[in-house]
C-alpha cells in the first residue's frame, strides 16, 4: 500500500493514508470538512492600517490587501548546507491544503448580493475591502478612513457571507488594525444603531472565531519620545494614526458611546467583555522581533513587534502564541509559517491542552539588597511541523515570571491546539481512527538576582539554565475512537531511554485524566528549584 506523509496532521504516520474528503459542496447540500471531521467556516480577512492616501492607493490594488505575500528563507539541512525554504502565503497554503478558494467577481458585497441563499461553497476566503472608499484610485475626493465605517461594513459582509453560504457562522482573520475593526463590529456595532444601520443579530452569533495577527489590542504607546516621534508618524502615517490611542479606543469598542469620549478610569481596552464575545474563541499571535520592522521600532521600544509592545499585543484571557517575527512585511507576522500554523490549528484542531505550572514555591528571598526571582523559557513544538509554535525567550524579551498567583494559583504557560490525523484501518473497515498527535514542550528555569537595579552576575552563567528539560506528550482518543474521551501520556526527555522519534505511547498505560486535568510531576533537579510540589498541570479539552 503507498501512503503519503502529510505535515499538516499533527503525528501523522507514515503508514496510515489520511481519511478521504466528503465531496464538494454544491448548493444545498453539507458542508465541506478539514482532514480532521471539523466543517471548514467561510474565513473572513481584514488587513492592517495603511496610513495616509498614497498607502490607500496602493493597498487597494491588490485584490488580496496584502495577504497573498508569500516570502524565502534559507536554512540548514542535514549535511550542515544551507537549503532554500518557502511560504508560499497564508492563502495559497489555504487553498492548497484545506480546500478554500476565493469566490468573487467584482465587490464581494455586490457579488454576494446576487447569489442566493445557500448556494455558496462555504470554503471560501472573503477579503474585507474596507479602504476601497478611501482611495482616490476608485473616486477622487473619497471619504478619510473612519474605523467605525469599516465595522458596520465588516458586520454587512459577515451578515452577507452567512446567509450565501448557509453557514452557521464565520471566522475572522486580522492583521493589526484589522483586529480592532473586528473588535469594533463584535462589542460595539452589532448592538448599536447608526443612520439606517440597525444590527438585527449580535456579532458573537455570527463569528465563531476571532485570530489576530499584532493587534495593538491595550492600543500603542512609546517607550521614547522626542524628535524620534516624527520619524514614526512617516512611518505609520498620520491619518487616522491617533485610533491607537488607549482614550481613543473606548469611543469605538463601547456601545452606545460617541468616538472622541474620554475613557473612565480604570476602563481596559484589551478586554472584551464576555458577554459581547468569549475571549476564549480569540487567539492572539504576538511577535517579538523589533529588528526588522523600520524607524517605529525606535519609538516603540525593543519589547515589541517594531510596532506594538508584547504586552498590548493580546486580548486578556485569549489564547495567545509569541513568534520571533516583526508587525509586517515580507518576514512579518503573516507571512510566517509559525503564524500561519498557529491559525490552523485554532481554526480546524479538535483537540486542546492547557498548560500551566502548579504547586510552586515562593521565590529565594532577597539577600543584602539583592532581589532575587526566577524566569520560565517556553518553546511549543508539534510533531510534523518545520517550526516552533511559540517560544517565549529571554533573548527575545519576553520570559515568564514564576511566581505563584494569588492564593498560590498555578501560572499558565501556553495552549497547544492540535489537528486529529483521522486514518482509515489497516484492516480495511469504513470506521475511521485518531492517532496520537505529539507535541514537546521545553522549559528552562533561571534564578536569578539584581542589584541597583541591574542582573548580579557573580553567582550566574550567562545564557546557562539552573534546569533544562522537554516535556513529550502525546494526546490520543480511548481505544482510537475520534468520538472518544482524550488521553496523555507524558514523559520528560531526561527520562526516556529512547530518542524521541522510538517514543511508543501504546508501551506505556496513558495518565488518569481525573476531572478535568491531568498533573506530571517536574523531575527532583526542578523541584530543588521550584519546589517539591512543582508540577506541569495538563488540561485536555475536545473542540466544542
Amino acid at each position: 500500500m503507498v501512503s503519503v506523509f502529510h505535515p499538516q496532521t499533527d503525528g501523522e504516520t507514515a503508514d496510515s493514508p489520511t481519511l478521504p474528503l466528503p465531496p464538494p459542496r454544491g448548493p444545498s447540500t453539507a458542508p465541506r470538512y478539514a482532514a480532521d471531521g471539523v466543517a471548514r467556516l467561510p474565513l473572513i480577512y481584514v488587513r492592517g492600517f495603511a496610513g495616509g492616501t498614497a498607502g490607500i492607493d496602493k493597498q487597494v490594488d491588490d485584490p488580496f490587501y496584502g495577504f497573498n505575500d508569500g516570502s524565502t528563507h534559507i536554512r540548514v539541512g542535514g549535511d550542515g548546507n544551507a537549503q532554500y525554504y518557502q511560504f508560499e502565503s497564508p492563502l495559497l497554503r489555504l487553498f492548497a491544503e484545506d480546500g478554500y478558494h476565493p469566490l468573487v467577481a467584482g465587490d464581494p458585497k455586490a457579488y454576494l448580493r446576487s447569489c442566493e441563499a445557500a448556494s455558496v461553497d462555504p470554503a471560501t476566503v472573503w477579503i474585507h475591502r474596507f479602504y476601497d472608499a478611501s482611495a482616490d484610485t476608485f473616486s477622487k475626493g473619497a471619504a478619510d478612513f473612519d474605523i467605525e465605517a469599516a465595522a458596520r461594513d465588516l458586520y454587512e459582509l459577515v451578515r452577507l457571507v452567512r446567509e450565501k453560504t448557509g453557514s452557521d457562522k464565520v471566522d475572522l482573520i486580522a492583521h493589526s488594525m484589522g483586529g480592532l475593526v473586528c473588535r469594533s463590529m463584535l462589542q460595539k456595532w452589532s448592538y448599536d444603531s447608526f443612520g439606517d444601520f440597525h444590527p438585527t443579530i449580535p456579532g458573537k452569533d455570527l463569528v465563531d472565531r476571532l485570530f489576530t495577527y499584532g493587534t495593538p489590542h491595550g492600543g500603542i504607546t512609546f517607550a521614547v519620545g522626542g524628535g524620534l516621534l516624527d520619524e514614526f508618524m512617516e512611518d505609520l502615517g498620520p491619518v487616522g494614526s491617533d485610533i491607537f490611542s488607549p482614550e481613543k479606543m473606548y469611543g469605538y469598542l463601547v456601545p452606545g458611546v460617541a468616538y472622541g469620549t474620554e475613557a473612565p478610569e480604570g476602563w481596559q481596552p484589551d478586554r472584551i467583555p464576555p458577554e459581547a464575545f468569549d475571549p476564549d474563541r480569540v487567539f492572539c499571535v504576538i511577535g517579538t522581533d523589533p529588528g526588522d520592522y523600520g524607524p517605529a521600532r525606535k519609538v516603540v521600544g525593543p519589547q515589541s513587534d517594531g510596532l506594538v509592545t508584547i504586552r498590548n499585543a493580546c486580548v486578556e484571557g485569549a489564547h495567545r502564541a509569541y513568534v520571533h517575527r516583526s508587525h509586517s512585511g515580507r518576514y512579518g507576522l503573516v507571512n510566517s509559517e509559525e503564524g500561519y500554523q498557529n491559525l490552523r490549528r485554532f481554526l480546524f484542531g479538535r483537540k486542546r491542552v492547557a498548560i500551566e505550572l502548579a504547586g510552586l514555591e515562593p521565590g529565594p528571598p532577597d539577600v543584602d539588597g539583592r532581589r532575587t526571582f526566577r524566569q520560565a523559557e517556553v518553546q511549543l513544538s508539534v510533531r510534523g511541523l518545520p517550526v516552533v509554535l511559540h517560544q517565549q525567550l529571554a533573548a527575545h524579551y519576553c520570559p515568564v515570571g514564576l511566581e505563584p498567583g494569588p492564593d498560590g494559583a498555578p501560572v499558565p504557560l501556553t495552549t497547544v491546539f492540535l489537528l486529529d490525523p483521522l486514518t482509515v484501518p489497516a484492516d480495511g473497515t469504513d470506521a475511521p481512527v485518531s492517532l496520537p498527535s505529539r507535541y514537546a514542550l521545553h522549559l528552562r528555569v533561571s534564578r536569578l538576582a539584581e542589584e541597583h537595579g541591574l542582573l548580579f552576575w557573580r553567582d550566574h552563567l550567562a545564557q546557562t539554565a539552573d534546569w533544562d528539560d522537554t516535556l513529550i506528550v502525546d494526546v490520543g482518543h480511548e481505544s482510537d475512537d475520534p468520538k472518544g474521551e482524550l488521553r496523555l501520556w507524558a514523559v520528560w526527555n531526561s527520562q526516556l531511554p529512547v530518542a524521541i522519534a522510538d517514543r511508543d505511547p501504546a508501551a506505556s498505560s496513558p495518565l488518569d485524566p481525573g476531572l478535568d486535568a491531568v498533573t506530571v510531576p517536574l523531575p527532583p533537579s526542578a523541584g530543588r528549584l521550584l519546589g517539591p510540589d512543582a508540577a506541569l498541570v495538563l488540561r485536555p479539552a475536545i473542540r466544542d
